[in-house]
């Protein structure tokens, strides 16, 4: 087994959809997967192309976006290590329903999906598995959209802060001082708000020593007083 091989294996060890397959089974899945990697700002794939591969996130973040024809972006969902996207190309060739793009320097394999839709054929358990991972996605968009209809900015930003923290805790981050990857534009995004009122609020958490701002990223010191702006 070569070692592109063995590094998808390790990387497909770690996704949950993936769980209780046999070493095996994981090769088999491994000698399918394509590594790529991708710059800061790079799209992976746009809304509207050809839906025929999906992309398990090795390293980096990417985020998937849909665009409305006056300009306004939506963040819909962020990915990082061991996440997967682009997943409806297991079920269809269907045209993409979002574009997704690399936050850092985004490392990723490709699965074609008529590889993958064979090996959903083969196993039940991933089938179910998958269907899960796809139901906890949708909770958490619907989650999303109701923050953005009934909170207020700062609450929105507070939550988005909060849920990258989680993130970063959950790749080994400590408890304090959590280093964040992102941007005003991106935080404006991710709580549907403009970039004046998210920054602005921003600007209120760093007088208050919760973050500090810096060139594409955000240290968060305290991720507990978060809360307080939640309501």
């Amino acid at each position: 087994m070569g070692a592109t091989t063995e590094e998808s294996v390790a990387l497909l060890q770690g996704v949950p959809v993936f769980d209780g397959l046999t070493d095996p089974d994981l090769v088999r899945i491994g000698r399918l997967a394509v590594p790529h990697a991708f710059p800061p700002g790079h799209v992976v794939f746009r809304e509207g192309d050809s839906s025929d591969t999906c992309y398990l996130v090795a390293r980096g973040h990417a985020r998937a976006i849909r665009e409305h024809p006056d300009g306004r972006v939506i963040t819909l969902a962020q990915f990082g290590p061991g996440d997967i996207f682009g997943e409806l190309a297991m079920f269809d060739d269907e045209r993409r329903s979002a574009t997704v793009e690399a936050l850092d320097d985004l490392h990723v394999v490709a699965i074609a999906g008529a590889d993958f839709r064979r090996l959903l054929q083969e196993h039940a358990a991933m089938t179910v598995k998958l269907v899960v991972s796809l139901g906890r996605r949708l909770r958490e968009a619907n989650e999303r959209l109701t923050r953005q209809s009934f909170q207020t900015v700062q609450s929105r930003v507070a939550t988005v802060l909060a849920g990258l923290v989680e993130d970063a805790q959950r790749e080994g981050a400590g408890r304090h001082d959590v280093l964040v990857t992102v941007t005003q534009a991106d935080v404006a995004k991710l709580a549907g708000s403009s970039r004046e009122s998210a920054s602005r609020f921003l600007a209120v958490l760093e007088r208050a020593g919760v973050v500090t701002q810096g060139r594409g990223r955000l240290t968060v010191h305290d991720p507990d007083a978060l809360g307080g702006y939640v309501y």
